[in-house]
């Protein structure tokens, strides 16, 4: 007959994208849009968390925003663009003047004394027009800079407050939700259990002493609680490399070839991986077997065996037997 020798592992059926709902703040739950076995959507929310605090620091920094923003301060710097152009009208006139002054002193007329007094008024009007000039670019710096953290300030606070409005990250269902109205959440504890409705996977535990014997690709016979007295395929494709120091084992993730009609996340589970099958095999009841060397002929005499592959029923009989042959079960 054919026979196979297989790894023995244990698990759980998980939801494809299956995963642990939680809160990145702290506070209570003020509504809740879902309940347990509902579906929903990627983006949709969840529940409300209530939080005055945060929900006024988002006004506050709108109200900041919108004062510091460069419209609410157009008068400032229209205010200081005038003052520039009145300061060059009077930095031209001032101009003229001296300019007017320095011809006459040219030329004898007037006194040193009215030169000098011309000169440094031109000089004082020239220093006041680049100062206007330095105040205004002051003032539009200072006012881009207040509007522009006043809006990152403001976007902070609205990022903090959706944090307040938990969301799926996937499309699927809500298998546990394990809060109501009412109740305290926090970053520490799962809220909810989200996954796909449809697709599921399943994650084994390997033995450290089988795992080197695994590998991907290889087939899986498994068998649920749930279904009793059918078993079902499943290819490994992933093995997680680091081992579980508590249970001294390796997660083994697998999939479904065909799964059942009807599956539920946390379904415990039972399976067989594959490591190789030969068919048409002479094989003997695993039991009849002594020592993994011997067995009993008819004359109740130690025959020595050589065994090939061995499940948890059977044992290849590589020499030492034929088909032919009478053995006996030994007593225990």
């Amino acid at each position: 007959m054919n026979i196979s020798e297989s790894v023995y592992a244990s698990g759980i059926v998980k939801s494809k994208n299956q995963y642990q709902v939680f809160s990145k703040v702290n506070g209570i739950i003020d509504e809740l849009y879902v309940k347990d076995g509902d579906f929903v959507q990627k983006g949709q929310p969840l529940m409300k968390i209530f939080n005055q605090t945060s929900r006024l620091n988002t006004e506050n920094a709108a109200l900041l925003a919108a004062n510091t923003d460069v419209k609410a301060n157009e008068d400032k710097l229209k205010d200081l663009s005038i003052a520039i152009e009145l300061a060059h009208k009077k930095l031209q006139n001032d101009s003229l003047l001296f300019l007017r002054q320095s011809n006459l002193w040219a030329q004898q007329v007037g006194t040193k004394v009215e030169f000098e007094q011309r000169e440094l008024v031109y000089t004082n009007s020239k220093i006041a027009y680049q100062s206007a000039i330095l105040k205004y670019k002051e003032l539009k710096r200072q006012v881009n800079f207040s509007a522009a953290q006043s809006k990152k300030n403001l976007t902070i606070n609205q990022t903090i407050e959706a944090d307040y409005t938990l969301k799926s990250e996937y499309a699927g269902r809500l298998y546990s939700l394990q809060k109501e109205k009412g109740e305290m959440v926090n970053a520490q504890t799962a809220i909810a259990v989200i996954g796909d409705a449809n697709l599921f996977s399943l994650e084994l535990q390997v033995d450290e002493d089988d795992i080197v014997r695994v590998s991907i690709g290889q087939k899986i016979m498994v068998t649920l609680d749930s279904y009793q007295g059918e078993a079902f395929e499943a290819t490994v494709n992933e093995i997680d490399p680091l081992m579980n120091e508590k249970t001294r084992a390796f997660t083994v993730k697998a999939s479904f070839t065909k799964q059942p009609k009807l599956l539920y996340p946390n379904l415990t589970v039972e399976a067989n991986i594959i490591i190789q099958t030969k068919e048409k095999v002479l094989t003997i009841p695993r039991n009849y077997l002594i020592e993994d060397t011997y067995v009993l002929n008819e004359k109740k005499e130690k025959v020595k065996v050589k065994i090939g592959l061995k499940d948890y029923q059977k044992v290849e009989i590589l020499s030492g037997l034929t088909a032919q042959n009478i053995i006996l079960k030994p007593s225990k």
